[in-house]
């Protein structure tokens, strides 16, 4: 089977700095007719996200008001790759900003790109074993969480029932439960 011939880009324009985001459209010219078309495009920094595991087996997760959906969500910790970070330090970060929790082993479990359609970044996930409670978490202005331990073995049932609706923490969820054999 061959791959599709890629798409020749003529010209790229940054329309919007939305701070955590910046949108573009670009020109680019089908590999078939020749012809140009417009694409949008959403630039992010990268994405983290963790698993974190307690020695007892419980996953450490948030629940947090996403504006988008406009409703409160429960999720794995995670945020944005900040400038000249490494990704397993903005994991370690998130964690810890977002729950509380720290300490403990942090291992990489891959990355997956968002959205090939918009995004070109990647969201890279850890899981975090043997993590303990440091002290509070420290949500600044932009984000209020609050923690619920979420023993393993319920786990499957909170994703069959759709308690847990947002996309790339299923997929990070995913990655966690295929490493530990389903």
């Amino acid at each position: 089977m061959q791959d599709p011939p890629s798409w020749d880009v003529v010209e790229r324009e940054h329309l919007q700095d939305c701070a955590v985001f910046r949108v573009t459209r670009s020109l680019s010219r089908s590999p078939r007719t020749g012809q140009v078309h417009p694409f949008y495009g959403i630039e992010a920094d990268p994405w983290v996200h963790v698993v974190p595991v307690t020695a007892a087996g419980e996953i450490v997760m948030v629940r947090q008001w996403r504006h988008g959906s406009r409703e409160v969500t429960l999720e794995i910790p995670g945020g944005i790759v900040d400038p000249g970070e490494a990704p397993a330090f903005a994991a370690a970060r998130e964690l810890r900003e977002e729950t509380g929790y720290g300490g403990g082993r942090l291992e990489p479990l891959g990355s997956v790109n968002p959205n090939p359609a918009l995004f070109g970044n990647r969201l890279h996930t850890f899981v975090a074993r043997d993590v303990v409670r440091l002290g509070p978490a420290e949500n600044h202005g932009l984000e209020e969480t609050s923690v619920v331990l979420v023993p393993r073995a319920e786990l499957g049932a909170l994703l069959r029932r759709g308690a847990i609706d947002h996309a790339l923490v299923l997929a990070g969820l995913l990655r966690f439960l295929l490493e530990e054999g389903l």
